[in-house]
């Protein structure tokens, strides 16, 4: 029992160590070899979430046609994130007003890297590969995991959860 704790507490130390001093114990984040599969699902109303789903990933906060909002997003769109407020109509001011963010092409596929979607009952959930600078500037990017996850009502999104903190808190 005793040398199980000092094998332990050694393995912690080493650990400590390693990351003190550069090194990332980690596996990089990798993005699904068939994103646009894993929108796609043989139950039709699943089917008809998730495929509104890839649509708010690539046409809205991908290529920022957020003209095209209405299609996806509820009026009265509840917002979890911190530093937007809930209603359809102020999320699209957050992008289009506050972060500024132009419209570009929509792609023929999604450009996102995507892990996974998950879909059960109204709820989709697509996480994504998200690269970070190291704040020491130190270490090279590394890699995690981001989400959003939507809650459907008639094919369009009506409330929305994610990872956000208040912006410059990140």
């Amino acid at each position: 029992m005793r040398l199980n704790r000092v094998c332990s507490v050694a393995a912690l130390v080493a650990s400590c160590l390693a990351v003190s001093h550069g090194a990332l114990a980690q596996e990089a984040v990798r993005a699904a070899s068939d994103v646009e599969a894993l929108f796609h699902s043989a139950d039709p109303k699943l089917e008809r979430n998730k495929q509104a789903a890839y649509h708010i990933v690539r046409d809205l906060l991908e290529a920022n046609h957020w003209e095209l909002a209405d299609q996806y997003l509820t009026e009265r769109y509840i917002q979890h994130n911190p530093n937007a407020a809930s209603g359809r109509a102020a999320v699209v001011s957050f992008f289009k007003d506050v972060l500024k963010r132009q419209p570009s092409a929509i792609p023929t596929k999604m450009k996102t890297p995507v892990v996974s979607v998950v879909a059960e009952g109204d709820l989709v959930t697509v996480a994504f590969v998200r690269e970070v600078k190291d704040p020491s500037g130190k270490r090279p990017p590394y890699t995690t995991t981001w989400f959003d996850m939507w809650r459907f009502v008639d094919g369009k999104a009506d409330e929305h959860w994610d990872g956000a903190l208040l912006l410059g808190a990140q």
